[in-house]
Parts: C-alpha cells; sequence; structure tokens
C-alpha cells in the first residue's frame, strides 16, 4: 500500500487529502501537524475549519485510510510520498519584510523530514512557496541524507474556499513540476499517477520545478488584479453615475476576457492574494525588474483603496461622524460559505470605525467571537505566525465592538448597516422589520452589492452601493 503523509493540517492540507483518501481507498493517508487542538478538531464531530461538503468527505474515510495525528515523525517515516503544507507567511521584520515569505516552518520540516527518513521519498511542495524554494529544500534534504534520495516536486494548490471541496473533485488542472532527469520524471509520474484516479490525464499538467511554482503566484495575481480592476472602474463609476454591475456585464461579455472575478467590492482578502502579490513584488525586485514590481504593487494600493474609501463613506455619509453611533457589520469572513477571516476587508474597515469612535456590533453565521476579537486586536502580516509571536494591541479598541448572533440583534437601534460578505442570508433579511428597529436616518453601506437597493429605498433606507449610483 502507498503511504501519504501531509505536514500541516490547515485550509490546504486537511480538505485535499480528506478528497485524495476517498478517491484513492487503496492508498493510506495521514496527515499531521504539532497543534493538538487543531489534530483533535479534525478527529472530532466539529472540524477545525468550516467548507461546504468537507464534513461528509472526512467522516466516509476517517479511521479508513485518512488519519489525523500529532506523530508527526513517525508517519513522515512511514510514507512513500510527503507534501508540506506549512505556512508561509509574510515576514515581519529583518531583510524583505513586509513582502518576502517567510520559509521558516518550511526549512524545520524539510530538516525534519532528513531526520527521520531511512527509505527514498518524494517531497511535495503544497504550500505557496517563492520561485526557486524547492532548490533550497533540494540541499537541505541531500545535504542531510545520509544516502537516502529525494525528488522534490511542486504541486501547487489552487482551490478556492468555499468551494475547494468542489474544485478538488472537479479541478481545472493539476500541475506537477519536477526535475527534467529520469528520477525526476519517475517522480512527477508517481504523483500524476495519484491524482489520476479521479483528474482526467489532460487536465494534468507536468512542468519543470521553476515554472510551477511561479504559475501559483501568477494566477493569484491575475485573479486580484481582475477585483482590483473593476474596483478601480466602481470608484469611477460613482463619480460618473454609471453602473459598475452595467459596465462589468459589457466587458465581461467579450468572450477575450470574460466574466469571472468582475465583482465590484469592498476589496479583496484570504490568506492568498496579497501575501502572494508580496511575494512576487519582491522577486521582481530581487532579480532587478522594479517596473514589473511596481505594476503588481499598485494592485495591492487600489485593494487599500477601496477598503479606505468605503470606511470614509460611511464616515462622510453619516454627517462626517460616527463617533458613539452604533454600526451593524454583517459579515467579518473574506467571502461567504468560509470561516476564514486572513486579510478580510472587513478588518480595515471596522478598525477604521473603530478609530473614528463609532461602536460596532458584528455578526457572521460562521466565524468565532474569539476569532473576531483576535483579528482587531492582533498587528498586520501576524494571523499566520504562531501565537507566541503575534503582537496583540491595548485591549481598549475592543470595547467599542460588540459580537451578536443575529443580524436582527447586530441592527437592532443602529444608525447604519455595513454588509462586508456576501452571505445568501443577507438577501433574504426582513429588511422593513430591521428599519423600524434602527436610528433614522437609516443608512445601508452595501460592500458586497448583494442587497436590492430600489427596495430599500423603498422602505426608508439610504443606500450606499459599491460602484453604483448615490442617493
Amino acid at each position: 500500500m502507498v503511504k501519504i503523509c501531509c505536514i500541516g493540517a490547515g485550509y490546504v492540507g486537511g480538505p485535499t487529502m480528506a478528497v485524495m483518501a476517498l478517491k484513492c481507498p487503496e492508498i493510506e493517508v495521514a496527515v499531521v501537524d504539532i497543534s493538538e487542538p487543531r489534530i483533535n478538531a479534525w478527529n472530532s464531530d466539529k472540524l477545525p475549519i468550516y467548507e461546504p461538503g468537507l464534513d461528509e468527505v472526512v467522516k466516509q474515510c476517517r479511521g479508513k485510510n485518512l488519519f489525523f495525528s500529532t506523530d508527526v515523525e513517525k508517519h513522515v517515516f512511514e510514507s512513500d510520498i510527503v507534501f508540506v503544507s506549512v505556512n508561509t507567511p509574510t515576514k515581519t521584520q529583518g531583510l524583505g519584510a513586509g513582502k518576502a515569505a517567510d520559509l521558516t516552518y518550511w526549512e524545520s520540516a524539510a530538516r525534519m523530514i532528513a531526520d527521520v527518513s531511512k527509505s527514498s521519498k518524494i517531497v511535495v511542495e503544497k504550500s505557496t512557496v517563492p520561485v526557486r524554494t524547492a532548490e533550497a529544500i533540494e540541499k537541505i534534504l541531500t545535504h542531510n541524507s545520509k544516502g537516502i534520495e529525494f525528488q522534490i516536486l511542486s504541486n501547487p494548490e489552487f482551490l478556492a474556499e468555499g468551494t475547494a471541496i468542489k474544485d478538488l473533485y472537479n479541478p481545472d488542472r493539476v500541475l506537477i513540476g519536477g526535475r527534467d532527469n529520469a528520477a525526476g520524471q519517475k517522480a512527477i509520474q508517481a504523483l500524476r499517477d495519484v491524482y489520476a484516479h479521479w483528474v482526467p490525464l489532460e487536465r494534468i499538467i507536468c512542468t519543470n520545478l521553476w515554472s510551477a511554482e511561479l504559475s501559483k503566484l501568477a494566477a493569484n495575481a491575475f485573479l486580484a488584479q481582475r477585483i482590483s480592476s473593476v474596483n478601480a472602474m466602481s470608484a469611477l463609476c460613482e463619480a460618473t453615475g454609471a453602473d459598475v454591475t452595467q459596465v462589468a456585464h459589457a466587458v465581461g461579455t467579450d468572450t477575450r476576457i470574460g466574466p469571472k472575478f468582475l465583482n465590484a467590492s469592498v476589496g479583496f482578502g484570504g490568506s492568498c492574494f496579497q501575501k502572494d502579490i508580496l511575494n512576487l513584488i519582491y522577486i521582481c525586485e530581487c532579480n532587478g525588474l522594479p517596473e514589473a514590481a511596481n505594476y503588481w504593487k499598485q494592485v495591492i494600493k487600489v485593494n487599500d483603496y477601496q477598503k479606505i474609501r468605503f470606511a470614509n463613506r460611511v464616515v462622510s455619509s453619516m454627517f462626517n461622524t460616527v463617533s458613539g453611533k452604533k454600526i451593524a457589520i454583517l459579515g467579518f469572513a473574506f467571502k461567504k460559505d468560509t470561516g476564514d477571516t486572513r486579510e478580510t476587508p472587513a478588518i480595515d474597515v471596522c478598525n477604521r470605525l473603530v478609530a473614528d469612535m463609532a461602536k460596532l456590533s458584528i455578526y457572521d453565521p460562521q466565524v468565532l467571537e474569539e476569532q473576531i476579537r483576535k483579528d482587531l486586536s492582533m498587528a498586520r502580516f501576524d494571523w499566520d505566525h504562531p501565537a507566541p509571536l503575534q503582537q496583540i494591541k491595548a485591549e481598549g479598541i475592543l470595547e467599542q465592538v460588540s459580537v451578536v448572533s443575529d443580524a436582527y440583534e447586530a441592527t437592532k437601534d443602529a444608525h447604519g448597516i455595513c454588509v462586508l460578505t456576501e452571505w445568501d442570508e443577507f438577501k433574504s433579511l426582513d429588511f422593513k422589520r430591521i428599519f423600524d428597529n434602527m436610528r433614522k436616518p437609516a443608512f445601508v453601506f452595501d460592500g458586497r452589492n448583494v442587497v436590492d437597493a430600489v427596495k430599500l429605498r423603498e422602505i426608508g433606507f439610504i443606500v450606499y452601493s459599491i460602484g453604483k449610483p448615490l442617493d
């Protein structure tokens, strides 16, 4: 029996390995992590992450050919293929701080693999890593190999949170990068055979290592660039009276462009887009390509501008002061159908409103109060580092924040509502009931263009939608 081990039981490692176990019943899959609470959660009825369809997959395989364990060294020792899916956060200090990826955890994993291995292994990069990381990992493994052969492959993930299980079942492509020599090609074939259990061979793309590593950064940069493009257009639409939804539809019907990722919003979030673009910027700068670096910097700048612009609109619309006013925040996750809050635009919007002395009442159907409070009190980029290294701000600002269990409680006696996540339930709220229980004038600031602005105006709301004509 082929044995696969994945180091890292997070948003990538857990779902990917669960689907792999489901589709390859003759392969034993172990997901390992040094975090005991996280592994305990994977072994319980309450998984540590929310993803539609994940519960069913885990329950079908767990205890049969899918195992979650803190015994990292044992499972690495026994495995034939080791996936490494550890954090690669943005550095917060030293060379490249604020842009470069911190590969500390990757290096630790590589050294541990070399230490415990007694047989040849294929080591697979699953984390998003800078170009030529494989070369560095290869050096660590070969110089500590004790005669054991290691082959390094790059197999970047292209999952979208909220649709991860669907994406894993039916991926657009699976990318595998390896060395061009005979041993490298043999390793590529071994991993290709695993995915071929359920992925058509024409969708399994094989490249060299460096192309695979760069393709992941490039894909996220291109997607984020589309969002920043439509968001930049949304500002112009508001200034001219155009409707960004109509503009995006007209643009998206051009088959050369297509309609995806053209929804104007308060900004993009998630663990990958900003981190990967910052990494791409750093790589461009290190390779003497400042013009290319500046191009990608602008994608980040427009995203930051959109969040600032939204928060400023809230303050200016409410008579240039939100001091002491209750504002309901509907949605805190960075997108619907996930509980993930990493780099969510809600953090920046909430922090700016709190700085203006607003009182926030936050509701999200999947994000726990503990997580919201942690996010609002943490320094930038610290979310991806272990808890002991995270810098927590003073507790004072959180006194202005309450977290509640439903939208009606959040909006009661509020002066305004900010919709920051496009949860489906927000479309079907009883806005007449909400309006009756709010202070007047009652404002709605729709950061996702999910509410029916016409109906809300008929009820009596003053409505601001991203990229739409203003009240």
